[in-house]
């Protein structure tokens, strides 16, 4: 009688003699199947990081947003809530966009970046 038989060991027995399947004993994935959760977690403690980060340097709490992207079963829609509603970073205050220039000159002035008789001069300038 000719057929496949599988013993214990997972040896598929035909005709007498012995072929190995080479996905006896594993699973579709080849064998590499116990990586995946370990990928799954590396990949969401990298955006997890990233938008943590990320919150951080746009003001908001990036701890929060941290714990919100790593939850279980809702991490992904937190990521996607956060993306959609995080704050612009206000680029134009820290280069000195959109203040006005005697603002600009006292900054100067505080850091020690002109003299005073300079500073003097330049605020009679900004003033007429």
């Amino acid at each position: 009688m000719i057929g496949k038989m599988l013993s214990i060991t997972g040896t598929v027995v035909l005709n007498g003699s012995d072929h190995h399947h080479p996905m006896d004993g594993w699973s579709m994935m080849g064998g590499w199947w116990f990586l995946w959760p370990i990928i799954w977690i590396a990949v969401a403690l990298i955006i997890g990081i990233l938008v943590y980060r990320d919150a951080e340097k746009r003001g908001m709490n990036g701890l929060l947003w941290l714990i919100l992207v790593l939850l279980p079963m809702v991490g992904l829609l937190f990521l996607v809530i956060y993306i959609v509603i995080r704050e612009e970073k206000r680029v134009s205050s820290e280069k000195g966009i959109g203040k006005s220039p005697e603002k600009i000159l006292d900054e100067r002035y505080a850091r020690g970046d002109i003299p005073k008789s300079e500073y003097k001069e330049m605020k009679k300038e900004i003033r007429k």
